[in-house]
């Protein structure tokens, strides 16, 4: 510790505290200017929990008032709680207003408008720039209406305006939709209220150019559904479009899916920490009555939340995109950079930037907090971590401080043998695999008393076959161990943990995490039907991938036959983009042979594109194909190939009809 001591006598001089550049310019753009959103709203929505569900009603809407006081998210900045579609009558009344379901809402809008305010949160309602809404039910649009409806909700106290854009009279050139979005921007500020405006045109007409001279924000890609195939779809649709955001009028990738169930705990922290960092409104879209204290821990954790409410207002930046690690860097309005480094693929990695690249000064050392883990480390300048499979980790970096009086900044990454970069990592039932551990110190100072180890399921053996014990780690030094992994026979196929620990200056500094291993079988030998065989992994965009039939809708085995152009096929898969198949070839097989297209059972606009993958090469694409375009034959040679992967893709108009068919496909296998 002296050296520590030693170099906080000398040091402190030498650091350096300038306030950093920013990372983007936001384009010259007339704003909306009506004093609000000026960061990213925060509250409720409850579209995604219930849809329009018996449980979507006054007592449901009130009690979640209720939870935002005592639960604490109020008071760590939510404050709307909006109602979404199927809140009113399918007709209106007599004097053209519209009338509230008096079911669901026996005391009026109004007077849950002022339970709401009674709690000291604000209150928000549903409409469309159409004719009706989106609900197939066709209750009343806002369309012609404007006036009226926007005098209407604001006698009712409405603070918040979600409008979106179903039956929209035909609608499709970018005028139009300014008209029609235009129209109710004019009628609410005829009010007087101050209504937050949050346009939902998903994207259509690229409303990031023209948007924040209509609404406080807008939707930048269709809805998001509760897979992390759709979370990660949307990111990356949203990310690349940060000068466009800012004080009043943000980019809006959709509501939260935390804690509604289809993705793990890790992938939630991702989709709350990218969400943040990209400045985008934080709208929970789960039923936080049923809410894990996990699920409350990610929507609560005050410092990922500051990130996006930082009052400089920038959307962070996509620094880096190689083999699906990403670095994303916000500056932030002390001078500190919030950096969030994730990791898309199906294996853990170490994603490293620098202060330098994310905009820092120069300095002799920089305080790293971790804010997820609510750890403080010091850095020499470099931001790394091991992240686990589709998981981030973010940080709040700050030039100089009393760094020192930090431990330094250690990583442990553990790697099997790949087939490719981002590739899971595969193991066969009673074998011996080598997997390597690297623990690396990023700090100024030595890291004192290091230990790595390797703890395996119930029945693996796992040795180390070179030393596990560090007493100095010294700084921008990696320290190797290997290790010999054992998989019983007849494991059978899953994925399992190798849990990895570091531990360094005892008491003070312990990191653990998983690598996930896959137990995998080869394809049978011959051609065999990929709408039969088990696969690796499986991920879609809306509801489950089906086996021989369309994907149909959210529920496992709702769809129905195959059926693209007229022509029924009795073998496939059924997904919906986005959505990936992943098969365990072992380097057996040879070709892949299939039918794609578009689902009949859909007849609204929809494109997508299918790809087939072999290991890290593309071996064929069906390019753009729309609803009503003939199915098309692809043929790929997976020659050698350790993993297959059938791809589809979003062609930018929504996935809402992307029914997507891999019909009759087939593997030819040795």
């Amino acid at each position: 510790m002296s050296v520590r001591l030693r170099l906080a006598a000398i040091g402190v001089a030498a650091v350096t505290a300038a306030a950093g550049l920013a990372l983007v310019a936001a384009p010259a753009a007339v704003a909306l200017d009506n004093g609000l959103a000026r960061t990213p709203q925060m509250g409720f929505n409850n579209w995604n929990a219930t849809h329009c569900s018996g449980d979507f009603n006054e007592t449901m809407v009130k009690g979640i008032a209720d939870l935002f006081v005592s639960s604490g998210l109020k008071d760590a900045g939510y404050q709307y709680v909006n109602l979404d579609d199927c809140w009113a009558l399918p007709q209106r009344d007599a004097s053209g207003d519209l009338v509230a379901d008096p079911v669901r809402f026996p005391d009026g809008i109004k007077a849950v408008a002022d339970y709401v305010h009674s709690k000291g949160l604000k209150f928000g309602l549903y409409s469309s720039a159409g004719t009706k809404t989106c609900n197939t039910a066709g209750f009343p649009g806002g369309l012609g209406h404007e006036r009226q409806d926007a005098a209407l909700w604001a006698s009712w106290g409405v603070d918040y305006l979600k409008y979106d854009n179903c039956n929209n009279a035909g609608s499709t050139t970018t005028q139009q939709y300014i008209d029609r979005y235009s129209a109710m921007r004019d009628a609410l500020a005829a009010t007087g209220r101050p209504i937050l405006y949050s346009l939902c045109e998903w994207g259509v007409n690229d409303p990031w150019t023209w948007g924040p001279a209509v609404g406080n924000s807008w939707r930048t890609t269709g809805d998001i559904s509760d897979k992390y195939s759709s979370m990660l779809s949307i990111f990356k649709k949203n990310v690349v479009l940060a000068p466009y955001a800012g004080p009043g009028h943000w980019n809006d990738p959709d509501m939260l899916e935390v804690g509604n169930g289809g993705m793990t705990d890790t992938e939630y922290r991702s989709h709350f920490s990218l969400w943040s960092v990209m400045a985008a409104p934080l709208l929970i879209g789960s039923d936080i009555r049923k809410a894990t204290p996990a699920t409350m821990g990610i929507l609560t954790n005050r410092d990922v939340i500051a990130v996006d409410q930082d009052p400089l207002g920038v959307q962070g930046t996509e620094l880096s995109n190689a083999n699906g690690l990403h670095v994303v860097a916000k500056p932030l309005a002390n001078g500190d950079r919030a950096v969030a480094l994730f990791n898309e693929n199906n294996s853990p990695a170490t994603i490293s930037t620098t202060a330098a690249a994310v905009g820092l000064p120069k300095a002799f050392g920089y305080q790293l907090n971790d804010l997820w883990s609510h750890k403080t480390f010091e850095t020499a300048g470099k931001i790394s971590a091991t992240v686990p499979a589709h998981g981030t980790a973010m940080f709040r970096v700050h030039a100089g401080g009393n760094w020192w009086s930090n431990p330094p900044a250690v990583h442990t990454n553990a790697e099997l043998p790949v087939p490719y970069p981002g590739a899971p990592a595969l193991v066969q039932p009673g074998t011996t695999t080598t997997v390597t551990t690297t623990t690396s110190n990023d700090g100024v100072l030595p890291g004192l008393f290091a230990a790595v180890k390797i703890t395996g399921p119930a029945g693996w053996t796992v040795s180390a076959a070179t030393p596990t014990f560090y007493p100095v780690l010294s700084p921008g030094h990696d320290l190797q161990t290997k290790w010999s992994v054992t998989t019983p026979a007849g494991t059978p196929p899953g994925s399992y943990p190798l849990h990895v620990n570091t531990t360094y200056e005892p008491g003070k500094s312990t990191m653990d995490y998983d690598l996930a291993v896959s137990v995998a079988t080869p394809l049978p030998s011959g051609a065999t039907q990929l709408g039969d065989d088990p696969w690796l992994s499986a991920d879609n965009g809306y509801g489950p991938v089906e086996r021989n039939t369309s994907n149909g809708e959210s529920k496992a085995g709702d769809g129905h036959p195959i059926k693209l152009g007229g022509v029924t096929y009795a073998k496939g898969l059924g997904t919906n983009a986005p959505s990936t198949v992943t098969y365990y070839l072992a380097g057996r097989c040879s070709a892949v042979d299939t039918v794609v297209g578009l689902d009949d059972e859909k007849t609204g606009a929809g494109s997508v594109s299918f790809e087939i993958w072999a290991d890290g090469k593309k071996v064929a694409d069906s390019g753009l194909i729309k609803r009503g375009d003939p199915a098309q034959t692809l043929h790929a040679d997976v020659t050698g190939a350790s993993l297959l992967r059938l791809i589809v893709t979003d062609g930018g108009d929504g996935n809402t009809n992307d029914h997507a068919d891999w019909a009759g496909p087939q593997a030819t296998c040795t």
